[in-house]
């Protein structure tokens, strides 16, 4: 038997594009199983310190659903960096104003705190509607 370690060698080459339908979807379930996606942990090849996740483009985020009252009780949070500069938004204000963060932030989260996480976080495109930009790639439609 030969160990195969991957190198980080045509990575691009070897990416898939995967489309995400968040329609009537969980927002923690739908951004754990994209995170897994774009750390590339479905795959066999899977190795720690190389990039080989895919690529995700996530559509209809304006659609996605919050369990029990997390839609009132859920608070988004940012600092200005000055005394008094906290702001909160709650999930159903955030929802209806900017769909795609909500998932973004779930998802971003998820990933790793590093370069590479933030290199795999840039394979992420999120969609408040069901139209996008990616149609030369051929997502592959995914139900997760």
């Amino acid at each position: 038997m030969e160990t195969f370690v991957p190198s980080g060698k045509n990575l691009e080459r070897d990416r898939k594009w995967h489309l995400i339908d968040a329609s009537g979807l969980t927002v923690g379930r739908l951004a754990t199983h994209a995170a897994t996606l774009l750390m590339g942990k479905n795959k066999p090849t899977y190795t720690p310190y190389i990039d080989l996740g895919d690529h995700v483009v996530i559509i209809n985020a304006e659609k996605v659903v919050f369990t029990g009252r997390k839609l009132e009780v859920k608070m988004y949070r940012s600092h200005s960096g000055w005394p008094g500069g906290l702001k909160e938004t709650s999930a159903q204000k955030m929802l209806a104003k900017h769909p795609e963060r909500v998932l973004e932030g779930a998802i971003r989260g998820m990933l790793p705190k590093t370069k590479m996480g933030r290199a795999m976080g840039k394979k992420l495109r999120v969609y408040a509607g069901s139209a996008h930009p990616h149609q030369a790639q051929r997502p592959a439609p995914l139900k997760p």
